[in-house]
Protein backbone atom coordinates (compact mmCIF):
# COMPACT_ATOMS: atom_id res chain seq x y z
CA UNK A 1 0.00 0.00 0.00
CA UNK A 2 1.73 2.95 -1.21
CA UNK A 3 2.36 5.96 1.77
CA UNK A 4 0.28 9.00 1.92
CA UNK A 5 2.20 12.57 1.77
CA UNK A 6 1.33 14.45 4.68
CA UNK A 7 -0.17 17.80 4.01
CA UNK A 8 2.69 20.74 4.88
CA UNK A 9 0.02 23.44 6.92
CA UNK A 10 1.88 26.94 5.31
CA UNK A 11 2.28 30.10 7.81
CA UNK A 12 -0.33 32.11 6.28
CA UNK A 13 -2.52 28.97 7.49
CA UNK A 14 -1.42 28.61 10.91
CA UNK A 15 -1.57 32.47 11.08
CA UNK A 16 -5.65 32.50 9.69
CA UNK A 17 -5.93 29.09 12.51
CA UNK A 18 -4.68 30.38 15.72
CA UNK A 19 -6.45 34.28 14.95
CA UNK A 20 -10.03 32.49 14.11
CA UNK A 21 -9.73 30.05 17.12
CA UNK A 22 -9.06 32.88 19.66
CA UNK A 23 -12.04 34.89 17.90
CA UNK A 24 -9.50 38.08 16.90
CA UNK A 25 -10.90 39.89 13.77
CA UNK A 26 -8.75 41.08 10.98
CA UNK A 27 -9.30 44.75 12.19
CA UNK A 28 -8.29 43.67 15.49
CA UNK A 29 -5.08 41.97 14.61
CA UNK A 30 -4.29 44.95 12.29
CA UNK A 31 -4.51 47.22 15.29
CA UNK A 32 -2.35 44.87 17.52
CA UNK A 33 0.48 44.70 14.94
CA UNK A 34 0.30 47.98 12.70
CA UNK A 35 -0.36 46.29 9.91
CA UNK A 36 -2.84 46.60 7.64
CA UNK A 37 -5.94 44.02 6.48
CA UNK A 38 -4.86 43.85 3.41
CA UNK A 39 -1.68 42.69 3.85
CA UNK A 40 -2.62 40.34 6.72
CA UNK A 41 -5.18 38.71 4.54
CA UNK A 42 -2.03 38.15 1.99
CA UNK A 43 -0.47 36.60 4.63
CA UNK A 44 -3.00 34.20 5.64
CA UNK A 45 -3.82 32.75 1.86
CA UNK A 46 -0.62 32.61 1.26
CA UNK A 47 0.17 35.11 -1.38
CA UNK A 48 3.04 36.50 0.83
CA UNK A 49 5.20 35.05 2.64
CA UNK A 50 6.30 37.35 5.55
CA UNK A 51 9.79 38.16 7.01
CA UNK A 52 10.77 37.20 10.58
CA UNK A 53 10.29 40.72 11.82
CA UNK A 54 6.81 40.26 10.80
CA UNK A 55 6.28 36.86 12.46
CA UNK A 56 7.69 38.15 15.63
CA UNK A 57 5.30 40.97 15.85
CA UNK A 58 2.13 38.98 14.64
CA UNK A 59 3.03 36.07 17.18
CA UNK A 60 3.29 38.57 19.80
CA UNK A 61 -0.68 39.81 19.16
CA UNK A 62 -1.98 36.48 19.11
CA UNK A 63 0.37 35.36 22.25
CA UNK A 64 1.86 32.30 20.74
CA UNK A 65 5.48 31.68 20.38
CA UNK A 66 7.06 32.75 17.50
CA UNK A 67 9.02 29.38 16.60
CA UNK A 68 5.45 28.35 16.27
CA UNK A 69 5.09 29.64 12.74
CA UNK A 70 8.77 28.80 12.07
CA UNK A 71 9.22 25.39 12.81
CA UNK A 72 9.33 22.75 10.34
CA UNK A 73 6.97 19.95 9.83
CA UNK A 74 7.45 17.11 11.09
CA UNK A 75 7.00 14.55 8.45
CA UNK A 76 9.79 12.36 8.33
CA UNK A 77 13.08 12.41 10.40
CA UNK A 78 15.16 13.59 7.19
CA UNK A 79 12.66 16.88 7.63
CA UNK A 80 13.30 17.01 11.31
CA UNK A 81 16.93 17.10 11.28
CA UNK A 82 16.81 20.24 8.53
CA UNK A 83 16.44 23.70 8.98
CA UNK A 84 13.66 25.47 7.86
CA UNK A 85 14.04 27.61 5.25
CA UNK A 86 11.26 30.30 3.98
CA UNK A 87 11.52 31.79 0.81
CA UNK A 88 9.90 35.13 -0.36
CA UNK A 89 9.95 36.86 -3.85
CA UNK A 90 13.78 38.63 -2.56
CA UNK A 91 15.10 36.80 0.14
CA UNK A 92 15.21 33.29 1.81
CA UNK A 93 15.35 32.93 5.93
CA UNK A 94 17.12 29.65 7.95
CA UNK A 95 16.23 29.35 11.26
CA UNK A 96 19.88 28.48 12.68
CA UNK A 97 18.53 27.88 16.42
CA UNK A 98 16.31 25.05 15.73
CA UNK A 99 14.03 24.01 18.87
CA UNK A 100 14.20 27.25 20.02
CA UNK A 101 10.92 27.94 20.05
CA UNK A 102 10.16 29.02 23.65
CA UNK A 103 13.64 31.04 24.30
CA UNK A 104 14.04 34.36 23.67
CA UNK A 105 16.97 34.49 21.08
CA UNK A 106 16.40 32.94 17.99
CA UNK A 107 19.31 32.89 15.20
CA UNK A 108 18.66 33.06 11.32
CA UNK A 109 20.53 33.49 7.91
CA UNK A 110 18.98 35.66 5.76
CA UNK A 111 19.84 35.86 2.04
CA UNK A 112 18.38 38.68 0.07
CA UNK A 113 18.35 39.27 -3.77
CA UNK A 114 20.69 41.73 -5.46
CA UNK A 115 19.53 45.17 -5.94
CA UNK A 116 16.37 44.23 -3.74
CA UNK A 117 14.49 45.74 -0.69
CA UNK A 118 12.05 43.26 1.89
CA UNK A 119 8.50 43.91 0.78
CA UNK A 120 5.86 44.88 1.88
CA UNK A 121 6.19 46.83 5.77
CA UNK A 122 8.77 47.87 7.91
CA UNK A 123 9.41 46.06 10.87
CA UNK A 124 8.91 46.24 14.34
CA UNK A 125 9.19 44.08 17.02
CA UNK A 126 9.60 44.65 20.39
CA UNK A 127 13.75 43.73 21.71
CA UNK A 128 17.08 44.11 20.37
CA UNK A 129 18.18 42.70 16.77
CA UNK A 130 21.86 42.38 15.70
CA UNK A 131 22.91 41.90 12.05
CA UNK A 132 26.32 40.71 10.87
CA UNK A 133 27.06 40.42 7.21
CA UNK A 134 28.43 37.46 5.79
CA UNK A 135 28.52 38.98 2.32
CA UNK A 136 27.36 41.28 0.08
CA UNK A 137 26.41 45.25 0.40
CA UNK A 138 23.53 46.36 2.31
CA UNK A 139 20.83 49.11 3.82
CA UNK A 140 19.46 48.93 6.83
CA UNK A 141 16.93 51.88 7.85
CA UNK A 142 16.74 52.41 12.06
CA UNK A 143 13.93 54.84 12.25
CA UNK A 144 14.90 57.86 9.45
CA UNK A 145 18.64 56.56 10.37
CA UNK A 146 20.31 54.80 7.34
CA UNK A 147 23.11 52.05 7.82
CA UNK A 148 24.95 50.73 5.10
CA UNK A 149 27.44 47.81 5.95
CA UNK A 150 29.48 45.18 3.81
CA UNK A 151 31.19 42.47 4.47
CA UNK A 152 31.72 42.32 8.05
CA UNK A 153 30.37 45.23 9.08
CA UNK A 154 27.73 44.41 12.18
CA UNK A 155 24.74 46.59 13.35
CA UNK A 156 22.90 45.92 16.86
CA UNK A 157 19.91 48.04 17.71
CA UNK A 158 16.22 48.61 19.41
CA UNK A 159 14.11 46.29 17.12
CA UNK A 160 11.19 48.13 18.71
CA UNK A 161 12.29 51.16 16.43
CA UNK A 162 10.60 50.25 12.47
CA UNK A 163 13.61 49.26 10.21
CA UNK A 164 14.10 47.87 7.02
CA UNK A 165 16.42 46.17 4.64
CA UNK A 166 17.42 46.76 1.30
CA UNK A 167 20.10 44.89 -0.77
CA UNK A 168 21.76 47.79 -2.50
CA UNK A 169 24.58 45.47 -4.23
CA UNK A 170 25.09 43.39 -7.52
CA UNK A 171 25.21 39.97 -5.34
CA UNK A 172 23.38 38.29 -2.97
CA UNK A 173 23.71 39.60 0.63
CA UNK A 174 24.24 37.05 3.39
CA UNK A 175 23.12 37.57 6.81
CA UNK A 176 23.32 36.21 10.50
CA UNK A 177 20.23 38.24 12.13
CA UNK A 178 20.14 37.70 15.87
CA UNK A 179 16.62 38.38 17.29
CA UNK A 180 16.09 38.93 21.38
CA UNK A 181 12.84 39.02 22.26
CA UNK A 182 11.47 39.60 25.90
Amino acid sequence: MPRKKAATVSIGAKIKKIRTQKKMTHDRLANETGFSIDYLKKVETGKITPPVGTLLTIARALEVDSGFFLKQQETALKKRIKAYTARTDNYAYTTLTPGAENKHLKAFKVVVEPMTPHEGVGYQHEGEEFVYVLSGKVEISVGEHVNTLGKGDSLHFNSGIRHNLKNVGKEKAELLVVIYGP
